[in-house]
């Protein structure tokens, strides 16, 4: 099949949010608006125009409601163009929160990981405080929460990915408050029977930012790509919305979680290798990948809602295209080489 390219940004927002049939029918089914927190982040702005896109395909009027405190404007005006109602505002106020409207279904994006060294106090505010506040407000809402892969710890990469059921063990202050987070939400979910589901994702990509953006730009600049952190799951962030909103259908008391992972265990150097190819430059390794890795094991969700649509190559010849084309980045790293949890 001939590759087709995305060669615009507007392109890539219309990819990435396209809801699947399934999305679309899951949406037919639920009642009212939904409430996204945390909005403006990487994946918010096209999962939230997913949704909205959902809604305007079944005509019943409902709405997505995007909160954040929008620090760029420019996101804002794209997504109200998107017909995605927007509000400003800091979750860690509590009248802010309290103020906010009714809404019987909530997406929670929310949280710090970046900058986390240095800031402990914060990241902790922002990845448990916020939750509370949250789940204080919507105890009557049903709410798919994310989380991360990180709350796992490493674990052998012989293992095949940590499992929903495996005992978290997070290494570093931001994955011990990620897990923080999680029992904020339990703590909710038990105690106001508030269904809810945890989603633990690693890692999203698409052609501005991810694995394969950050391996990419190392190769074309030249820089070493070390290779201690030997394997990733990478998942492209359209399948990652459709099964994140598909989520909410499966939200539960106790919390139903659920992985949201590429369906392979990903050698980082061949990637590179792979990468390099398409990019025509060598990679420059340093160091042997360690016998342990953040890895999660997505079998569960693909049962669920079906193997990701986008395969790990399709990816690859997109994200070298966009980076050939000078196309615009967003400037975040995933930084998921990063093997003490200091982010």
């Amino acid at each position: 099949m001939k590759f087709q390219s995305i060669d615009t940004i507007e392109q890539l927002e219309d990819v990435l949010s396209t809801p699947t049939q399934a999305v679309i029918d899951m949406f037919s089914q639920l009642k009212g608006d939904l409430l996204v927190f945390g909005a403006a982040g990487k994946m918010g702005p096209t999962l939230s125009r997913m949704a909205q896109r959902a809604f305007d395909q079944i005509s019943q009027g409902q709405r997505v409601i995007a909160v954040s405190r929008f620090s760029d404007p420019d996101v804002k005006t794209r997504m109200q163009s998107w017909g995605i109602h927007t509000i400003t505002g800091d979750l860690l106020d509590q009248a802010f929160v309290r103020s906010l409207p009714d809404a019987p279904n909530v997406v929670y994006m929310a949280g710090m990981k970046f900058g986390a060294t240095g800031n402990e106090s914060l990241t902790w505010a922002m990845n448990t405080l916020l939750p509370t506040n949250v789940c204080s407000h919507y105890a009557n809402s049903r709410i798919a929460a994310f989380s991360t892969g990180n709350v796992y710890g490493l674990s052998p990469v012989t293992n095949g990915g940590s499992l929903e059921t495996d005992t978290p063990n997070p290494v570093g202050e931001y994955a011990m408050s990620c897990l923080g987070r999680e029992r904020v939400f339990e703590h909710f979910c038990r105690t106001n029977q508030t269904p809810v589901s945890l989603i633990r994702l690693n890692y999203a990509c698409e052609l501005r930012y991810g694995v394969l953006v950050d391996l990419a730009r190392k190769i074309m600049d030249a820089t070493t790509i070390d290779l201690s952190m030997g394997m990733a799951n990478i998942i492209w962030q359209a399948d990652a919305n459709a099964m994140a909103l598909r989520s909410l259908a499966h939200a539960s008391s106790p919390p139903f979680v659920i992985n949201i992972a590429g369906p392979e265990q990903l050698a980082i150097e061949q990637l590179s290798i792979a990468l390099g190819e398409r990019l025509g430059r060598e990679p420059i390794f340093a160091g042997e990948p360690d016998p342990v890795a953040i890895l999660s094991n997505g079998q569960k969700a693909h049962q669920l809602f079906g193997y990701p649509k986008t395969t790990i190559n399709t990816m690859m010849d997109h994200v070298a295209h966009w980076l050939k084309s000078d196309g615009t980045l967003l400037g975040k790293p995933t930084k998921f080489e990063v093997i003490d949890g200091k982010f």
